[in-house]
């Protein structure tokens, strides 16, 4: 049996913890015959490495750990590709979950209650990374954003890069914009969401997860994942 490791960065808050639950949930109910776990690469346990030691230990089948992280960056490059480079033939990554047009449709029914105009200023905030990647990563999907809402969309990060969300708020209002609107681009409530939430914008969205088409992006990378690492082994 393949087994899916859904690893997340991990949080002290409930909620956030509640939140990665339910759309680890949801690849289990659209996965059902996948072995689905848990991992993590910050703050909770178990930890990415101990997980995937683990799971090899105990399968004769592959192992494909996809990131519920948004962006690339230190996590991926580094946590989760050490985990699975103790594995050679047996265990993978999968890429990050975005940039993904299912994750623009995500961040657009988050901002239609807020029916965003020509008027206004709309600001993707990611939660950010010295990982020259994470921002291109981030910049390609404010531009898919902009494509799906046929509007200006920028991008702004609440640390690890600039612009600060804080201060690109204070941009666009100075600009002239009727409101500010901030997309907030993280999974789950806890600290970077918090940040987010206390930039000054008019108005901020909520976290994405859990969403069924999350859920399916998760799918959709482990499937390629998991095709390749069979690939390469057969």
């Amino acid at each position: 049996m393949v087994t899916l490791i859904a690893c997340s960065h991990g949080t002290r808050s409930l909620a956030g913890r509640a939140a990665i639950g339910a759309l680890v949930d949801q690849v289990r109910a659209l996965l059902p015959a996948v072995e689905v776990a848990e991992a993590f690469v910050d703050v909770q346990d178990p930890r990415v490495e101990e997980v995937v030691d683990r799971t090899v230990a105990g399968s004769d089948g592959p192992v494909v750990v996809v990131p519920l992280l948004l962006s690339t960056g230190f996590h991926t490059r580094v946590d989760i590709a050490r985990a699975v480079s103790r594995h050679p033939g047996r265990a993978v990554a999968a890429p990050a979950l975005g940039p993904n047009d299912l994750l623009a449709l995500v961040l657009e029914s988050r901002l239609a209650a807020l029916d965003p105009g020509a008027d206004d200023a709309l600001i993707l905030a990611a939660a950010g990374s010295t990982d020259p990647a994470a921002a291109a990563d981030v910049a390609a999907m404010a531009a898919r954003l902009s494509e799906c809402l046929r509007m200006p969309v920028s991008a702004a990060y609440a640390a690890g890069a600039d612009p600060r969300i804080s201060a690109a708020v204070s941009a666009a209002r100075a600009a002239g914009a009727a409101r500010v609107i901030v997309a907030s681009y993280v999974l789950a409530p806890g600290y970077f969401a918090d940040e987010i939430a206390a930039c000054g914008a008019d108005a901020v969205t909520a976290p994405l997860a859990p969403d069924l088409r999350i859920a399916g992006v998760v799918v959709e990378r482990f499937t390629a994942a998991a095709g390749l690492l069979s690939a390469a082994s057969g």
